[in-house]
């Protein structure tokens, strides 16, 4: 009989066991019904039967609810013990009484010590760490009806309960507020009293807390540590600091929590086995997480200067791999947040130097939130925090440094704004880029700094790059002073700035356009120069300019392309279509949203992952451009596309913390065609068109459009090389090869005549425009040509105009096959 069993199972030998049989003699009826509805659905029923089989099983559990419902207070807690002692019994969940157990805890009164005793050891032999959860939120309902006499008496069993629950693996959202509750009931008992598992007895970062609680358990004490593990957000309320600090200070603990901010940066982490076979390190565990964030709060809070360093060696050891410890997300944004809270100028120097560190997505956020609120309290914009943490890596004003390695000077230098050279230079004058084997072999430390340096100011000079080009969709001004300071004479981003065309304004209020060595001094106000403002007129001349003084700018600029509004968007007005249906490579697409600083979901054989929708910010985050895509195609063979095809472009703009669709019409010029200029890179570098061997591969499923693409009309960034040829033809020495002709270049070898298209640079042969395929080496170009910015296609374009114009040179045997069947 279930009865029986009941009894047996229950029996503790402990001083509960009267009470367990009590309530179960009390409950016996109670006992009956439940065995009839064990038998009932062990016997089951078959196919035919399901009808009559869950009438029955109704018919039981209302004769159950009707017997519950009229139950006294002192029955009803009975009823209450007995539920719990028969779930999970016998392989019967505790899903089965969930709901009368609650009902009964919601309505019944009178509670006993012992019996709520009783629930809290029941429900901390439950198995599945949900069923515990759920169980012992619904018992501490029936401790918190407990006067003061009866939770001092409860005291022994909450304590372990607390213990138990810090130690058991499940639902870490509602483990804080079940620990806040037995803390709130244990502390009424005694207020001095620090619960096992409150402070991890086993981590190194937690042994300051433990000390201080070992030399003296005060209530002072004791509340603060209570408070700590209150915290359960990444930035708490500005009522839990005041309290943080009001608690420090009462118990005297500011140096306990500086403490163990230390112990958690740079202190031993916990190592722990798996199954024996393995080990691994990491910092804090989650159930002792809220303890830990709130003691890294309450040191930035109460803290001295050291404060700042450790939480910055805090988020990096937390944020990254490579730390010896595994990343834990959460302490590591508690340590950025705590940084942006602190009023220390070091603490914006520190959040800014872990921009290059931090490459967790979710965690970058974090950090971009903490650098506007930490620029905020120095009084500055997000914009200037930047311009002002750009390092100048000890390089005199012209972007060089010169240090003396023996009998050699070497020079590390920022040539044409873009790349960073070391130059040593003998005693006899000679000077190489490659180190000498003295400077090798005898000043092995020094050169490996110089080479470190050197990759620094790289990365320096890569970010400043990026960085400076989105100014041109922002549409920002700067005060003179202070765009002279920050750009002009910084020795990295001068370097960059130098190249650059400038707006500048004087004191009448007119702006002139000019490079920064020729601008007039007595500015007032200087903007970066877009060419979607200015004239044809202007555009002309800038360019020739910039050829005739083969002066190599940064990025495109005077030739950078303009992207226009269209009639055909003007119709569909919240989107365009102008780079839609076109096949591209989806890996190689992918990488470079990336590379560009666009976020992207990952197309693929998965939830979420048949529609691609790419997305960056332009105009200082003011707007977003959002480029859409899918599969080009599913065989059901591969995880991820091989290709995908592109669809529309739609742009968005911030309304407080969200985005709203807005028609083309209302974005500003120079935002959509930054955006569209991405996009069309995008297309151009991975569209099958730019592939010269995709007609050899035997792939027929996208030839149609390879033949459309391949020699198709020429985008903007296509006519920007028209342009460029158009002033560089004449200076090159096969000037008289070569002619442009609508779309393509033509150059006349000594065999025959080829036209190269501008955009994909693949090659047609006369007299029938028979295809040649040439692939390009897998090598940059020798930068014998002077381009006034990086363009591969165009270099591309030049190498192959060479080559062919010698044909008859030509040596390759697959490509004089080609040109041989063509002529």
């Amino acid at each position: 009989m279930l009865y029986d069993a009941l009894v047996a199972e229950s029996r503790r030998d402990d001083s509960l066991d009267d009470v367990r049989t009590a309530a179960l003699a009390r409950a016996r009826e109670l006992v009956a019904l439940l065995e009839r509805q064990r038998a009932e659905h062990a016997g089951g029923a078959g196919p035919d039967e399901q009808d009559r089989f869950r009438a029955r099983c109704a018919a039981i559990q209302a004769e159950t609810d009707t017997w519950l419902a009229h139950r006294s207070d002192e029955d009803g807690r009975a009823a209450t013990l007995t539920l719990l002692l028969a779930a999970c019994f016998d392989n019967w969940g505790f899903w089965q009484y969930e709901a009368e157990i609650a009902a009964l805890i919601d309505r019944v009164r009178g509670w006993t010590p012992e019996e709520v005793a009783v629930m809290l050891v029941r429900v901390a032999e439950y198995d599945m760490g949900f069923w515990y959860f759920d169980s012992l939120a619904k018992v501490l309902i029936a401790a918190e009806q407990l006067d003061a006499d009866g939770r001092r008496a409860l005291a022994p069993w909450l304590r372990r309960a607390h213990a138990e629950l810090m130690d058991t693996d499940g639902d870490a959202h509602r483990r804080p507020s079940l620990a806040g509750r037995l803390r709130t009931l244990l502390a009424s008992v005694d207020e001095a009293h620090i619960p096992d598992g409150l402070i991890p007895a086993d981590a190194p970062w937690a042994a300051p807390l433990r000390d201080a609680a070992d030399i003296a358990a005060t209530p002072e004490l004791a509340g603060f540590v209570r408070h700590l593990a209150s915290l359960g957000s990444p930035r708490p309320t500005q009522r839990w600091r005041r309290t943080c600090v009001e608690l420090a200070d009462r118990a005297a603990a500011r140096e306990t929590v500086a403490g163990t901010l230390r112990e958690l940066a740079e202190g031993d982490p916990v190592c722990r086995r798996k199954e024996g076979r393995y080990h691994y390190h990491y910092l804090v565990h989650q159930n002792d997480g809220d303890l830990a964030r709130g003691a890294v709060w309450a040191a930035a809070l109460t803290g001295d200067a050291e404060t700042v360093a450790h939480l910055g060696a805090l988020a990096r050891r937390a944020a990254g791999r490579g730390t010896g410890v595994t990343p834990d997300h959460k302490l590591a944004g508690a340590a950025l947040n705590a940084l942006a809270a602190i009023g220390d100028p070091a603490a914006l120097d520190a959040l800014w130097g872990l921009r290059s560190r931090i490459r967790h997505r979710a965690l970058g956020k974090q950090l971009d939130t903490a650098l506007v609120t930490a620029a905020a309290r120095q009084g500055i914009t997000a914009g200037q925090l930047v311009e002002r943490g750009v390092p100048r890596h000890g390089l005199a004003d012209d972007g060089s440094l010169e240090r003396t390695l023996g009998e050699f000077r070497v020079r590390l230098s920022i040539d044409d704004g873009t790349t960073v050279r070391l130059t040593f230079t003998g005693p006899d004058g000679d000077t190489s880029r490659t180190a000498p084997a003295a400077v090798k072999d005898g000043f092995p430390d020094g050169l490996a700094e110089l080479k470190a340096l050197a990759k620094k100011v790289r990365s320096t000079v890569s970010g400043e790059r990026v960085r400076v080009e989105a100014l041109l969709s922002a549409a920002r001004e700067w005060p003179y002073d202070e765009w002279r300071r920050h750009y002009h004479d910084h020795p990295v981003t001068g370097a960059l700035t130098r190249a650059l065309i400038w707006e500048f304004q004087d004191t009448d209020g007119v702006w002139h356009t000019a490079l920064p060595a020729t601008h007039d001094p007595d500015s007032v106000r200087v903007r970066l120069w877009h060419p979607i403002g200015a004239s044809a007129d202007d555009i002309r001349t800038w360019r020739t300019r910039i050829v005739t003084e083969r002066l190599r700018q940064p990025f495109k600029q005077a030739f950078r392309e303009i992207y226009l509004l269209t009639p055909a968007e003007e119709e569909t007005g919240v989107y365009s279509n102008r780079f839609a249906a076109h096949i591209v490579r989806y890996r190689q697409l992918y990488a470079l949203f990336k590379e560009r600083g666009w976020q992207a979901n990952f197309l693929g054989r998965h939830d979420g992952g048949y529609d691609g929708k790419a997305r960056a910010e332009f105009g200082d985050g003011a707007w977003r451009a959002c480029f859409h895509h899918e599969p080009a195609e599913d065989d059901g063979r591969d995880y991820a596309p091989q290709y995908a095809a592109t669809d529309q472009v739609r742009f968005e703009r911030r309304d407080g913390s969200r985005w709203r669709e807005a028609p083309l019409s209302e974005v500003p010029p120079p935002v959509f065609s930054e955006a569209m200029r991405d996009v069309d890179l995008f297309v151009a570098v991975t569209s099958i068109a730019a592939d010269a061997e995709w007609t050899d591969r035997g792939e027929a499923r996208h030839t149609a459009y390879w033949r459309t693409a391949t020699f198709g009309e020429l985008t903007p960034s296509a006519e920007i090389r028209r342009d460029v040829l158009a002033r560089i033809l004449p200076r090159l020495k096969i000037a008289d090869r070569c002619s442009l002709e609508g779309r393509y270049l033509s150059v006349r070898g000594d065999v025959t005549t080829y036209r190269i298209h501008l955009g994909s640079a693949n090659i047609l042969m006369a007299p029938d425009d028979a295809y040649l395929c040439i692939v390009p080496a897998r090598r940059k170009s020798d930068g014998k040509v002077f381009l006034p910015f990086e363009d591969e296609r165009l270099a591309l374009i030049l190498s192959k105009a060479f080559l062919l114009a010698a044909d008859s040179k030509i040596t390759d045997a697959t490509i004089l096959r080609q040109i041989n069947r063509g002529a």
